[in-house]
């Protein structure tokens, strides 16, 4: 097996072999490498230590000096190099207390978290180093940790939350020993970072074996400490016409979502309110809760807006045989952008209720094709396209600025969406007119 080297990658190699220096790469690259994946980042070991690496490099960057690792630019792009080393204790449950910087690749390996992430490359010799049987592990598709489960755990909780997020990106399974020490350990989960929770949440949410790994996420009770208000979805009805509970008709759901942060987020979390309400209503009370748990996770202010939208709307009753004035009334009121990911999310939803997938299929492509219909005609979809503004309206008819200027724009809007021809300046006045006048009528 030959691990392909990026050119610039081998240059900053071959700086650090010239000058007597060991060098090799390690772990996400090579486990990619050998997975015949496109790697994306290329790790450098060696035995320099940083003040050298720095001489070698000039502009290098300090980015983790204190734990051996500095970060290099070479040929316009950044990349990490880090001295091997061997790390003491880690008393804050994230980084050892203390490191001793060695020469032997074998006790860097070791400090690492799991054997598939342990196997360096020898660039020149084009030879794999791999104590720890990671190659094995990656033809048989396990998860095992390097060394005792739950020593590499209470090094670093997020480490469990890393093996679920392998669980599925890779889709291997986890072995039994590491497994079982997960609920044992799963409360130290809460001395992490919400931000580096989320990350790893993040990615584990894009993986293609994700209701796997959501499983285990509830199984070993991380769920409980992450997303405790998914966890209380077990064993909770999700509803008369569903053949699921409601945390599994929600896991499925986001599996089957397409592979984008915010859809699977919002499949994730569609249904929440169903802890209290059944009806038509629980899709805003979901919103709601998916907020605050994204609130909690630091999430940005983008994706917390486009989640909670994709949820309060979820429940949308268009369909493919709705007339065009249903179907421009909701691009219009949802946007066409958001309209589409709805559309998505519906079917991710009709898959957690077991709905064939030929059906699922024929759902989404007739109700894109009626937007796309609906978009072409290029008809007034919102207040802010139709031939008349606020301003002209008050012109017209002597008003002043109130709650009666957008009664008007939301009434001539919704006269539009029955037919788009009405959509010019004289016959949106003649029907803010005969709108103003049936106003009056009513108040005498």
């Amino acid at each position: 097996m030959k691990v392909e080297v990026p050119g610039k990658v081998m240059r900053a190699c071959e700086i650090l072999r010239e000058h007597g220096y060991q060098v090799y790469l390690v772990g996400g690259a090579i486990r990619d490498s050998l997975l015949g994946l496109a790697p994306t980042d290329w790790d450098i070991t060696t035995d320099a230590v940083p003040e050298q690496v720095e001489e070698l490099f000039p502009g290098a960057l300090p980015t983790g000096k204190r734990f051996g690792t500095m970060t290099i630019l070479i040929e316009g792009a950044p990349l990490e190099i880090t001295t091997m080393r061997s790390d003491g204790p880690y008393s804050d449950l994230r980084r050892p207390d203390y490191i001793v910087y060695t020469d032997r690749l074998e006790l860097d390996l070791a400090r690492r978290d799991f054997t598939i992430n342990a196997i360096g490359w020898e660039p020149f010799a084009g030879r794999l180093i791999d104590p720890f049987q990671g190659r094995k592990h990656l033809r048989k598709k396990l998860l095992v940790t390097v060394g005792e489960p739950a020593a590499r755990f209470q090094e670093d909780p997020l480490r469990m939350l890393r093996l679920v997020r392998f669980q599925s990106t890779l889709g291997f399974r986890i072995e039994r020993a590491t497994a079982a020490v997960l609920p044992q350990l799963a409360h130290l989960i809460d001395s992490v970072s919400r931000e580096r929770v989320l990350a790893e949440l993040n990615r584990m949410l894009q993986g293609r074996e994700l209701l796997s790994a959501l499983k285990t996420l509830y199984e070993s009770t991380l769920m409980e400490q992450v997303l405790p208000e998914l966890a209380a979805c077990h064993g909770l009805s999700a509803g008369p016409q569903h053949p699921y509970d409601l945390l599994t008709h929600s896991c499925t759901a986001a599996h089957f979502a397409h592979p984008d942060l915010p859809l699977r987020w919002a499949a994730l979390l569609h249904d929440l309110g169903k802890q209290n309400s059944q009806g038509h209503e629980h899709a805003e009370r979901s919103a709601a809760m998916a907020a605050e748990v994204l609130k909690r996770l630091r999430a940005s202010t983008s994706l917390i807006s486009r989640v909670s939208t994709l949820i309060a709307h979820h429940m949308f009753s268009v369909h493919p045989r709705s007339s065009d004035r249903a179907i421009r009334r909701f691009v219009g009121q949802v946007s066409a952008e958001v309209a589409f990911d709805l559309i998505k999310l519906r079917q991710a939803d009709m898959a957690g209720m077991d709905v064939s997938p030929r059906e699922i299929i024929a759902f989404g492509r007739a109700m894109e094709a009626r937007i796309k219909d609906v978009l072409e005609q290029a008809s007034a979809l919102t207040i802010k396209d139709l031939q008349i503004d606020g301003g002209q309206i008050m012109e017209q008819f002597g008003l002043q600025p109130g709650p009666i200027v957008g009664q008007i724009l939301s009434f001539l809007l919704d006269k539009v969406w029955e037919d788009p021809a009405l959509n010019n300046p004289e016959a949106l006045k003649r029907l803010a007119q005969d709108y103003l006048a049936s106003l009056r009528g009513d108040q005498d």
